[in-house]
């Protein structure tokens, strides 16, 4: 059964950094692009972020290129996510997506398995 399980969230203030984590299990994902997305109360699923299965390749939204990186290691069978700079308007539930694919997508049905989450809040 796979299983991706989001790591790292918490309450940080705003200019600080957070690191999340997901970790997949079930089968090893080394070829699959992965990729993060986020959803604020209110507020539809949006694109972060993305890696390709190779981890050459990265994709980012524009709100938040320049201030986060997303990062893979498939030894682990994990991505991460580094923020810095963050700001309110980052707060959210963050959640990691795998898929099929080597080729990273910003589109949410392109992914085939979402982690559950994890709150990442920034106070002013």
């Amino acid at each position: 059964q796979v299983q991706l399980v989001e790591s790292g969230g918490g309450l940080v203030q705003a200019g600080g950094s957070l690191r999340l984590s997901c970790a997949a299990s079930g089968r090893t994902f080394s070829y699959n692009a992965m990729g993060w997305f986020r959803q604020a109360p209110g507020k539809d699923r949006e694109f972060v972020a993305a890696v390709s299965g190779s981890g050459g390749t990265t994709y980012y939204a524009d709100s938040v290129k320049g201030r986060f990186t997303i990062s893979r290691d498939n030894a682990k069978n994990t991505v991460y996510l580094q923020m810095n700079s963050l700001k309110p308007e980052d707060t959210a539930v963050y959640y990691c997506a795998v898929r099929s694919s080597t080729i990273g997508s910003s589109k949410m049905v392109d992914y085939e398995y979402w982690g559950q989450g994890t709150q990442v809040t920034v106070s002013s």
